[in-house]
């Protein structure tokens, strides 16, 4: 379905959540303007021909798959963006994204392995086929500014294991996110432009340069913290990964708990992303 977009996440745009994954110490040499602004982007799909890892389609609606060597193998409950990129070449030939315009927003999984050895934040996220997770409801957006659609929505998330469902993520505003709205655009816009390979970030202006300047992304805008629950179990095969963007004028967050107990959703305002695990 999205197999000539590009896929980015943002990494650390929820507060407490690369602490609580156990990352926060990954980015001690990224420079930050602010205390609340992410750590970087990271490609999860890059749609070229080279031979990398993230020329694989990683995503799923359905299934995980987990990686043969997978120790600690998380949900990290999301919201993707589906936008289209804009460009423009500048007088040294040079090409840069001049605009970002979400058209659709779903819920997303950016299902992660805890790998302390990682040199780039994208090895921990594409490991092959099935090893991402999108929803296939996806919800307009009217616009991304204050008062548009996207801001009544909230984040929740749950594992089923043994035949138990628990609350995984903190049931969560999508406003919660530290950066959002337009600032969140420039931002991610920059870092398409300006980002280059050091530490655990990658050189996002290359990528795009060399999967051709794709017309559109999937961006998914950073996971939610975890409860104690979620930061202390992880996915092994038979169990159920479930994300769930809800409208919270709608839904309360009991609705949504009753709703994954009994695999039963509305059809209006819900973006639900139920995977099963290899």
């Amino acid at each position: 379905m999205f197999k000539s977009f590009i896929g980015f996440g943002v990494a650390g745009n929820f507060a407490g959540h690369l602490e609580q994954a156990g990352e926060a110490r990954d980015f001690f040499n990224v420079e930050v303007k602010e205390e609340v602004q992410p750590k970087g982007i990271f490609p999860f799909y890059v749609p070229s021909n080279t031979n990398l890892f993230l020329n694989v389609y990683p995503l799923s609606s359905t299934r995980i798959t987990p990686p043969n060597n997978a120790d600690n193998l998380q949900i990290e409950p999301e919201v993707a963006l589906i936008c289209d990129i804009e460009y423009q070449q500048r007088s040294n030939g040079e090409i840069n994204v001049v605009g970002l315009i979400p058209r659709q927003f779903a819920a997303y999984n950016d299902c992660s392995i805890r790998k302390p050895d990682a040199n780039k934040i994208s090895e921990k996220k594409n490991w092959g086929a099935n090893s991402k997770g999108i929803s296939e409801t996806l919800i307009d957006i009217d616009h991304f500014q204050i008062g548009g659609i996207l801001d009544r929505f909230r984040i929740a998330s749950f594992h089923r294991s043994n035949g138990q469902l628990h609350c995984y993520g903190e049931d969560s505003p999508v406003v919660g996110y530290s950066y959002f709205h337009q600032k969140l655009l420039d931002w991610v816009i920059e870092r398409m432009n300006h980002q280059q390979d050091v530490g655990p970030t990658e050189n996002i202006n290359a990528l795009l340069n060399q999967a051709d300047h794709p017309k559109q992304a999937i961006i998914s805008i950073g996971a939610t913290r975890y409860t104690p629950y979620g930061e202390t179990h992880f996915l092994h095969s038979g169990d159920t990964s479930i994300v769930v963007v809800y409208d919270g004028i709608l839904y309360s967050s009991n609705d949504v708990l009753h709703m994954a107990e009994n695999n039963d959703w509305q059809s209006d305002g819900l973006s639900v992303l139920v995977q099963t695990v290899d």
